[in-house]
């Protein structure tokens, strides 16, 4: 695998950082999760927008799934501020900045992380539906199958947290936590500073 690192919170509201970024898609790591991605776009009806798996992370070599909520405008290309395209700590927003900073807190190689999303599209709202999310967790299993290595799961906020279930009866260690939202830190600060603690617990290894 080759590895680009870095840790500049916001990296992606540079343009050429998102074009050397999508240059890194066909890397062994990442490229059956950019095939993936793809296949989601012709499934989905349009009016869905999904991102790509950040090549910076793990990608089929990590250890660890960080199942967020669902994307939001700066994922988006499309959008008026024009979104990086990517699920991804380096986007240029406030809960991309804390993704990182959590990240860094608690130790956590982003080597060992993939990034994704409950409801795994876009569609120009953060508003989540039930059918949404159900047809989201109902993706799981198949994105799983394609991070061999993967036997924890964090899952990120609320919406993310309905997911338990369907982890927990195919075998992974299931951890939850707040969102790294604004509105979270804004609403629920014990929780939010809470984060990193609980991402540092779920990266530790098993007990065998």
């Amino acid at each position: 695998m080759v590895h680009v690192d870095t840790s500049e919170p916001r990296a992606l509201r540079n343009p050429e950082a998102v074009a050397a970024r999508h240059a890194l898609l066909t890397l062994s790591h990442v490229a059956l999760l950019a095939a993936y991605v793809a296949e989601l776009r012709l499934r989905y009806a349009s009016g869905w927008e999904f991102p790509d798996f950040d090549p910076l992370d793990g990608g089929i070599e990590a250890d660890m799934l960080f199942l967020l909520e669902k994307p939001g405008p700066m994922t988006s290309p499309k959008h008026r501020r024009i979104g990086s395209g990517f699920v991804s700590r380096d986007n240029n927003d406030p809960t991309a900045e804390a993704t990182s900073r959590f990240m860094r807190d608690a130790g956590i190689d982003r080597r060992r992380t993939v990034l994704w999303n409950t409801i795994p599209g876009w569609n120009k709202t953060i508003e989540i539906g039930r059918g949404g999310r159900a047809r989201g967790i109902a993706e799981l299993p198949g994105l799983l199958k394609l991070l061999p290595r993967v036997r924890t799961v964090v899952l990120v906020g609320k919406q993310a947290h309905r997911a338990e279930p369907e982890l927990a009866s195919i075998g992974m260690r299931v951890f939850k936590s707040a969102h790294p939202s604004t509105r979270v830190r804004n609403s629920l600060p014990e929780l939010w500073y809470r984060i990193p603690v609980q991402w540092s617990e779920a990266a530790a290894q098993p007990v065998l």
